[in-house]
């Protein structure tokens, strides 16, 4: 049976050890967090925000942007939509989607920023 490997020194000083615990996030923020990254993880959902992130479109326009169906730009659409990435307007029969926010553009723009570093 393996050992657990245990560290028993602390090198760091008990009030920074405390500080750190006082300004930690909450558990469940922090379980939010990790879901909202988990969106990113998807190389077709990216591909759906940074088409987004310079036009409205419609389904059927992200479909033909992307060469993918209908059906499976709604899916991850719903996704998106869930996690408050992007947002709807109704026009006639038409909807259309964008980012929800400048928080979006800001988030892709610093992964960009960061893995061509």
């Amino acid at each position: 049976m393996a050992q657990k490997e245990t560290c028993n020194c602390l090198h760091l000083p008990l009030e920074t050890v405390d500080n750190i615990r006082e300004i930690m996030p909450p558990e469940d923020a922090l379980y939010d967090l990790a879901d909202f990254f988990k969106v990113f993880a998807d190389s077709t959902r990216i591909k759906m925000l940074y088409t987004l992130f310079y036009s409205e479109m419609c389904v059927c326009d992200l479909a033909l942007m992307l060469s993918m169906s209908q059906s499976a730009i709604s899916h991850q659409l719903r996704t998106l939509k869930q996690m408050n990435l992007v947002r709807n307007r109704r026009e006639g029969k038409t909807v259309f989607y964008s980012l929800a926010d400048d928080h979006i553009k800001s988030i892709l723009n610093q992964g960009m920023e960061h893995i061509e570093e």
